[in-house]
This record gives C-alpha cells, sequence and structure tokens, in this order.
C-alpha cells in the first residue's frame, strides 16, 4: 500500500477553507482523512475523545512536546493544541491522505519538521482580495466591530507567509478553487 500524503491547508479566517474542505472531503477518490488534534481544552458537549479532539491533561501535552511526539503546537485562549505525530503517520501508512488545516505559525512547524517528506504538500487558500474578505467577515454577522479588525489584521500577517507553501490558490468561485485543488492533490498521488 502506497504512504498517503500529508496535506498542510492555510488561509485566513473567513476565506472559505471550511466550504472548500468540505466539497473536498466529499470527493472519495482523493481518500482524505482530517488530522484529529490534541488539546487540553475540556470536551464541549457532544464531542468525543479521538474523535473531534484527543482530549489530555496539559502534564500529558507537556510530556508529548517533551518526547518530540508532537508535529506542531501552540498555545492558544489559555489551552494547548498541537497534532500528534502518531495519529498522522498510522493515517498515512494506511494509505489515507492527511488533512492538517492549521493556521501558518503551526504549518511553519510542520513544514519544517517534515522538510524531506516527499509526501508532505502545502496548500494557502488566498481571498480575491482584501475587501471581499472583509465583506465575507462582516457577512457572517457574528462578530464585534473589534474582532473583525483582528481578524483583518491577522489575514493581512497570514497573507505574508504565503512564499512558504507549495501552491497558493484564490477562493473567487468556491468550485473553481476546490477544482484547483483537487487537481494538485491528484497530481501528487500520480507521481
Amino acid at each position: 500500500m502506497k504512504k498517503g500524503l500529508l496535506i498542510v491547508f492555510s488561509g485566513p479566517s473567513g476565506v472559505g477553507k471550511g466550504t472548500v474542505l468540505s466539497k473536498l472531503m466529499g470527493m472519495k477518490e482523493l481518500n482524505l482523512v482530517y488530522s484529529v488534534s490534541m488539546t487540553t481544552r475540556k470536551p464541549r458537549n457532544g464531542e468525543v475523545d479521538g474523535v473531534n479532539y484527543f482530549f489530555v491533561s496539559e502534564e500529558q501535552f507537556k510530556q508529548a512536546i517533551y518526547n518530540g511526539d508532537l508535529l506542531e503546537h501552540a498555545f492558544f485562549v489559555d489551552n494547548y493544541y498541537g497534532t500528534p505525530r502518531a495519529y498522522v503517520e498510522k493515517k498515512r501508512n494506511e494509505g489515507y491522505n492527511v488533512v492538517l488545516e492549521i493556521e501558518t505559525v503551526g504549518a511553519k512547524q510542520v513544514m519544517n519538521a517534515l522538510k524531506y517528506d516527499e509526501g508532505c504538500i502545502s496548500i494557502f487558500l488566498t481571498p480575491p482580495s482584501m475587501q471581499e474578505l472583509e465583506d465575507r467577515i462582516r457577512k457572517r454577522s457574528t462578530e464585534s466591530e473589534e474582532t473583525i479588525r483582528k481578524r483583518i489584521s491577522k489575514a493581512t500577517q497570514e497573507l505574508r507567509e504565503t512564499f512558504r507553501y507549495q501552491y497558493v490558490v484564490c477562493n473567487e468561485d468556491v468550485d473553481d478553487a476546490v477544482a484547483k485543488i483537487a487537481d494538485i492533490i491528484k497530481s501528487k498521488l500520480d507521481a
């Protein structure tokens, strides 16, 4: 069995990552699975250990960092989050193509850790323009003006990191973006 790919997928908040990934996950021929992250935060209602996250204590998480068991990790809103190396490798060895939807800081860690792994590809999803991104965030009507400004500022910083990625895909039209990303993945699978 051929080892699966690790697909590092990033993009600013509001760019449509969830929508694009949902469509890609539905394409059976891509054989995609989401990476399950480890976290120290408590499970929310309905969340299942090993499905939504691997829920661990802070001590267990710090031990995983010390042991080098994480491809990447970060501290965010009073909790640790990270990507367990063993889980990703298990799924890849089973032939699955593992999608890691991650922010640029974690993506940089993963790409550095796996820079010699031919099966690791990185894709950054961009908006057609900053104005379009701001419009999309505002249309959600879920955040305060201050939060919107923070998201736009963060997006500007993240867009400066696109040079680190092997592929940059503009999400002007969801179906076009999905087709482009599917073609990228298929070309790596056929290589």
